[in-house]
């Protein structure tokens, strides 16, 4: 009776995505697959692709034609959809590759093993992989490493009909306009740049340069803070990017420039986390996610010993006035978001060029004004606090005092670590956060205690 309910109620459930992917995968119908696929909206398209297999969607990808695939490799995340293509036939990669965007599959090239990686683009047409091999020679941070090989580009004395012929030739690659064509000189130098409505607009026989209005192309080591500048100072969708020797060599669109800069910031915010050697997703294997992670607590065991070892210093006085152990991680927290604070507004400023490790000093005194002056205001609130809970004034006089002198030392050394530590080529996005927990524990502990000590006679 039970197997005839359960039977029954498994015909009327719908069949789950992940669970019909997997169905059609089994069978290597592409017909079905790629059919059922056009039903799903891309999201869960994603969604179903985390539940399968590695050998799965290496397979399911495999039946698909080289398009439609693509597409599901440009919503995958870079670092998965990079260990996907490495699973895959060199030819069959290399027809994926053919209909990425050169920039995107520049980034994915880059995350591949070198030995996939030049298989792939041996398969490839000599001039794709030409192409692809100069863009993954720049930086990810900078305009070369960001730039796109398709682009519209005309001789100087070219004609509007000349554009409409080239158009013509390219109309089944074309998914939409140009917002502008770039016009070069006789040595691939940018003249200047025409939109596109002013084009569409104009007689076939009408010059190209009749319409140009002056372009401000972007150097190829252009870093991010400049590039997000550029675009908002110029207010534009793309901008023509430029070798050292001043020759067009790409374009830069503005999304790509803006996904960088979340990425950037994505990428600080897990490394203050303690998430380290790239990004992490819970498909990946558990060993490898294990290890990444590891490296960070095993540090941050050890440094939380030696801050917990000032406690064992002053175990007697703990141990006469227990109600310390209250304060101790009061003053430790606040004195760490504090700090905290003071390394965010660093890294923002180091981020955008502001400042450089040269400046600590400068960078010390202006936050050590403001560690004080909220280290008083904390510190008095504290202080107020402890009194009324206890009745005693010392006590608080103890516990202000302790608070105000840590927040001081915490905003100080969260302004200036990150400079210290970019100064001797440290990570300051990874290395900020535990330096600062681990002495302002230090610290706060031993205020605490070491006050609490000296004035232990008039407190008990």
């Amino acid at each position: 009776m039970a197997n005839e309910t359960d039977s029954r109620n498994a015909s009327v459930m719908p069949d789950v995505p992940w669970d019909k992917l997997r169905s059609l995968t089994a069978s290597g119908d592409g017909k079905a697959l790629l059919a059922y696929l056009e039903d799903l909206e891309p999201l869960a398209t994603i969604r179903a692709l985390f539940r399968l297999s590695g050998e799965e969607q290496e397979q399911l990808v495999a039946l698909l034609p080289a398009d439609r695939a693509a597409e599901i490799i440009e919503d995958l995340p870079d670092v998965h959809a990079a260990d996907l293509i490495e699973r895959l036939d060199a030819s069959a990669a290399a027809e994926i590759f053919e209909e990425l965007d050169s920039d995107h599959g520049a980034d994915l090239l880059a995350e591949i093993e070198a030995p996939e990686r030049q298989a792939i683009l041996a398969k490839m047409p000599p001039d794709r992989a030409g192409s692809m091999r100069s863009l993954i020679t720049y930086a990810a941070d900078v305009a070369g490493g960001l730039m796109s090989t398709e682009f519209y580009v005309y001789p100087i004395a070219a004609t509007v009909g000349d554009f409409l012929v080239d158009l013509r030739k390219r109309r089944d690659d074309v998914e939409q306009l140009p917002q502008r064509l770039v016009l070069l000189d006789v040595d691939r130098k940018p003249m200047g740049a025409v939109e596109i409505a002013d084009v569409l607009l104009a007689e076939p026989e009408t010059p190209l340069a009749s319409l140009s209005k002056a372009v401000e192309p972007v150097g190829v080591d252009t870093g991010l803070t400049e590039l997000e500048d550029y675009f908002r100072r110029y207010e534009t969708l793309g901008a023509p990017v430029i070798d050292r020797d001043g020759h067009f060599v790409g374009r830069l669109r503005q999304h790509a420039v803006m996904d960088a800069i979340a990425e950037r910031a994505q990428d600080e915010q897990l490394k203050s986390q303690g998430i380290v050697g790239g990004e992490e997703l819970r498909h990946l294997p558990v060993v490898t996610r294990s290890k990444r992670r590891l490296s960070w607590l095993s540090i941050n065991i050890v440094l939380n010993i030696i801050a917990a070892s000032v406690i064992a210093m002053f175990q007697d006085t703990l141990s006469a006035l227990i109600v310390l152990a209250v304060f101790l991680p009061i003053v430790s927290d606040m004195s760490g978001c504090s700090g905290n604070q003071a390394i965010a507004v660093t890294m923002r400023e180091l981020t955008l060029g502001i400042i450089e490790p040269r400046d600590a000093l400068r960078v010390w005194w202006q936050e050590a004004s403001v560690g004080l002056m909220n280290g008083v205001a904390l510190g008095f609130l504290l202080g107020v606090a402890a009194y009324l809970w206890q009745g005693n004034a010392l006590l608080g006089v103890v516990i202000g005092a302790a608070l105000a002198i840590n927040t001081f030392v915490a905003v100080s050394l969260g302004g200036t670590v990150p400079l210290l530590l970019k100064a001797v080529r440290a990570d300051p996005a990874l290395a900020s956060g535990p330096v600062l927990t681990t002495v302002t524990d230090m610290c706060g502990f031993f205020l605490v205690l070491g006050l609490a000590t000296l004035a232990l006679p008039w407190l008990t």
